[in-house]
């Protein structure tokens, strides 16, 4: 039985890496061609204009990513025995949606503050097309990973560079920040530490060896 487990989730982990680097040939293709593509934004050299333009950005992608996800657990509690929270009715579409709405809540906090902090360090029109291409992206991911999460495990796999670009963009902004109190060595030490991080995290949750039980 351990044995069928392992290898249902050795296949699963497999095909989510597949679905992985799809997702992120089609955001990096996806990214490069609004930030190229895209006209320069008009008015953007003051701070003040970036900084509404952004939230009218966050605002688009709280809609389409984070109230849809809102409405489809209210709709199918008011067609359902799961109207009463505690009543304990689920069904996998439902699962689904409820992971997929707390999901985004986490993910949109992230995706918000480092949006922000992009916008903050450009400086006009041209660059300001990085923060409608991370907007795109970001939602585009969502929905993604929505879609894929209804049809399988792994093929949520295919909205993972939703994160990945939310990181990149906290990463950048992290270093920029760095560079502005320490020079070159504060830019290093922010990705350093994070990268460091992400290593004692791969290490610390790595799985656990079957416990041995002792004959008799």
């Amino acid at each position: 039985m351990a044995d069928d487990v392992g290898s249902d989730f050795r296949r699963q982990r497999g095909a989510g890496i597949v679905w992985i680097a799809v997702g992120l040939s089609i955001a990096v293709a996806l990214w490069i061609g609004v930030d190229r593509w895209m006209a320069p934004l008009a008015g953007m050299t003051d701070l003040g204009a970036r900084m509404v333009f952004t939230l009218k950005c966050l605002c688009i992608a709280v809609l389409f990513c984070l109230v849809t996800a809102v409405e489809a657990v209210a709709h199918e509690r008011l067609s359902s025995p799961a109207f009463d929270p505690l009543a304990g009715f689920r069904t996998r579409r439902l699962e689904v949606n409820l992971r997929y709405l707390q999901n985004t809540v986490e993910q949109t906090i992230v995706f918000a503050v480092g949006l922000f902090g992009l916008a903050a360090y450009c400086k006009d029109g041209s660059q300001m097309r990085a923060v409608a291409a991370t907007t795109l992206v970001w939602i585009v991911a969502r929905i993604a990973f929505w879609i894929g999460y209804h049809r399988s495990a792994a093929t949520r796999g295919l909205g993972a560079p939703g994160m990945v670009l939310s990181m990149i963009v906290l990463l950048y902004v992290a270093s920029r920040f760095g560079h502005e109190v320490a020079g070159r060595p504060g830019a290093i030490a922010p990705v350093a530490l994070f990268i460091a991080v992400e290593a004692l995290l791969f290490w610390a949750t790595r799985p656990l060896p079957a416990a041995v039980t002792p004959k008799d």
